[in-house]
């Protein structure tokens, strides 16, 4: 008797939950130990105002939600528009670096020189060119999250196979058709690369800006808190970045198993 085509599906659904839940315990039993290590930690420290446990973390900052949403919404804001503008500047440049040579020469070095400039030392320029408004913030988040995203384009677009690009020459392709086809899809691995990486920095980097010169956002929060002495919502606003820039990254990388259908999963438990 033939299985139904049911079967199949099921049994791809319980191995996919099955794969889910083994990756997911080992980080949540790390994180476990941490909260119950700080939790005991602020209980051996008698200091509930400057080292809260966690669980009063949570509680006054759920209570503070009112000011914490409207917060965690600017600095969102502010850190997806970096992003978004970083991306398209960097693919941008990585196409035209990798379309000519002139450019390559030119342009490459300068980008890899001007990682060695201190961009939180720009900030404070950024806000008197900007203003106090949210064009700032997101100017520094595009600059703290471009130079990855246009390396790994750049090595991405680098990696295309010669035979598939000499057989469409052979075909009459123009160089055109050969980027959109063979070098912009080999690219994306890389480019996703890039942007995970990106991406870690992108509330950082918001938060950061909001120190030094704004009226909303989770580093005007965080530095509110602080001048009150409420180190409470200080770890409830760090614990939310976290949360934030957890769940920015894993909707990338759900884009980046999306958009890349073929590529193979990578291994993860190969022994030595």
């Amino acid at each position: 008797m033939s299985e139904t085509p049911h079967r199949p599906r099921r049994r791809e659904a319980t191995a996919a939950l099955t794969r889910l839940l083994r990756s997911a315990w080992p980080p949540v039993v790390a994180l476990a130990v941490i909260v119950v290590a700080w939790d005991l930690a602020a209980n051996a420290a008698h200091a509930s105002l400057s080292f809260p446990g966690p669980w009063y973390v949570v509680t006054n900052t759920w209570r503070d939600r009112a000011n914490l949403a409207p917060a965690m919404w600017a600095t969102s804001k502010e850190a997806v528009l970096g992003i978004a503008v970083a991306v398209l500047c960097a693919v941008l440049l990585a196409v035209a670096i990798d379309w000519s040579r002139a450019v390559r020469r030119s342009l490459y070095p300068l980008l890899v020189i001007s990682q060695t400039i201190p961009i939180i030392a720009l900030a404070p320029l950024v806000v008197i060119w900007f203003g106090f408004g949210a064009a700032p913030k997101v100017v520094l988040v595009a600059l703290f999250t471009f130079f990855a995203v246009a390396v790994g384009t750049i090595q991405g677009l680098g990696s295309a196979d010669l035979d598939t690009m000499n057989l469409l020459r052979t075909m009459g392709a123009s160089r055109r058709q050969i980027l959109l086809q063979v070098r912009l899809p080999s690219a994306l691995p890389q480019f996703f690369t890039g942007l995970k990486v990106s991406i870690t920095f992108a509330f950082a980097s918001a938060i950061f800006a909001e120190y030094v010169g704004a009226t909303q956002g989770l580093g005007y929060y965080m530095s509110v808190a602080s001048q009150y002495g409420n180190a409470d919502l200080v770890f409830g606003a760090v614990i939310v970045t976290a949360v934030l820039t957890l769940s920015l990254f894993g909707l990338v990388a759900a884009l980046e198993r999306t958009v890349i259908r073929w590529r193979p999963p990578a291994e993860t438990d190969t022994s030595w």
